[in-house]
């Protein structure tokens, strides 16, 4: 069977990585777009055996280069995403909106047979946030110039390459106290990472079109319990503060002036509104794909980094000291 021509752009992330293993598994070659080939292609490059990947260096604004790489393929990925603005272009109406419907102009000019695009969770509801109104956007502007796509929305994706528990558990280590906005009660539904690639090679072998999906995990959990259960893994105590709200936007404003923010108040009025099922899309489970990772299962295998004693701290070393004590 002759292998498929997929084009990846933003293959160099935790979901990029994870989804070129399973893609080349599977007998897909693979070409990655990424704009920094020097830094990016040792990473990329192990992901795959030789002859099922590609990777070839373009930014968002080389339409004359990225055009010459949708004449010989069939399906167009986009994993490209943006938690917060910075200088020199990317805004999130250029990565968001402008990016993904230049992506389904073309699909649709070179007949590909398929676009997949990675959106987001609770856009509809999050009206006054930046970053929701332009995913939102995109999504219009790929609907309008290639119908046949399809958009998955997943929730909080995580493993161990993600910035979101590492992050926090990175911060939960060597913080006193954390703080909890809206006293923690924003829902989640947690995907893991393979889950969500699981997901995506389901919907391309089975030629699912014309869809947006919501990729959901199999446990909803709050904003404060998230937090109890990566203390509960570490094993360490914090004192979790409810802030204020305009305490909250204050701190927010203050991160805002690093260059890699902790938290942005964009960020902040996004966590208003719950990430979990709207119900009035498909999920990944009515599509014969439901997760089977769970949090605290998946999360434990990598958590030790931030214990005390590090690896010698998991079970497989405690179970050795364990059977040494009962011999003595």
């Amino acid at each position: 069977m002759k292998a498929k021509n997929c084009l990846i752009f933003g293959g160099s992330g935790q979901i990029g990585k994870n989804l070129i293993r399973k893609l080349t598994k599977n007998n897909y070659r693979v070409t990655v777009v990424t704009r920094n080939i020097h830094q990016k292609s040792y990473i990329i490059k192990t992901q795959a055996n030789a002859g099922y990947i590609d990777i070839v260096e373009a930014n968002i604004y080389e339409e004359k280069k990225i055009r010459e790489l949708f004449k010989k393929s069939d399906i167009c990925i986009n994993l490209i995403g943006i938690l917060f603005e910075q200088k020199k272009g990317n805004t999130f109406n250029n990565i968001h909106t402008v990016f993904p419907g230049l992506l389904a102009k073309l699909c649709k000019e070179y007949n590909l047979k398929h676009f997949i695009h990675l959106s987001a969770l609770g856009i509809n509801d999050a009206i006054d946030s930046d970053y929701a109104k332009s995913k939102l956007e995109g999504e219009k502007q790929i609907s309008k110039n290639f119908p046949l796509a399809t958009i998955l929305r997943p929730s909080l994706v995580f493993s161990q390459d993600d910035q979101l528990t590492t992050t926090f558990l990175t911060l939960l280590n060597r913080l006193p106290f954390f703080p909890l906005y809206y006293n923690g009660r924003t829902k989640f539904a947690p995907i893991h990472c393979s889950d969500l690639t699981d997901t995506i090679h389901h919907i391309i072998s089975n030629n699912i079109y014309s869809k947006i999906i919501e990729c959901i995990g199999p446990e909803i959990i709050s904003f404060k319990e998230l937090l109890q259960r990566l203390l509960q893994l570490i094993n360490k105590r914090r004192i979790l503060v409810p802030f204020p709200l305009p305490i909250a936007e204050l701190s927010a404003k203050f991160f805002e002036m690093f260059p890699k923010p902790i938290i942005t108040r964009d960020q902040l009025r996004l966590l208003k509104y719950d990430n979990i099922s709207s119900g009035k899309y498909k999920t990944n489970s009515d599509i014969g794909m439901p997760s089977k990772r769970y949090f605290n299962d998946e999360v434990k295998k990598y958590c030790y980094m931030w214990r005390e004693g590090g690896q010698f701290s998991t079970e497989k070393y405690n179970s050795n000291i364990d059977k040494e004590k009962k011999i003595s």
